[in-house]
């Protein structure tokens, strides 16, 4: 189950509290900012800065 448009519209980057996009295969959620993505594992993003994947 992908994750709800109401949660998407409410949930921001923790790092700059910028806007996240999904990525693609809809495997993380995108901060174009910061350049980190914050994987999705069984349909909960896991929003916290230390587990956030660098992206160039």
């Amino acid at each position: 189950m992908p994750i709800d448009k109401e949660l998407l519209d409410i949930l921001v980057c923790p790092k700059c509290k910028g806007e996240l996009v999904f990525e693609k295969d809809n495997s993380g959620l995108i901060c174009n900012a910061c350049k980190l993505k914050y994987p999705i594992e069984d349909d909960i993003p896991i929003m916290l800065i230390d587990e956030a994947i660098k992206i160039a």
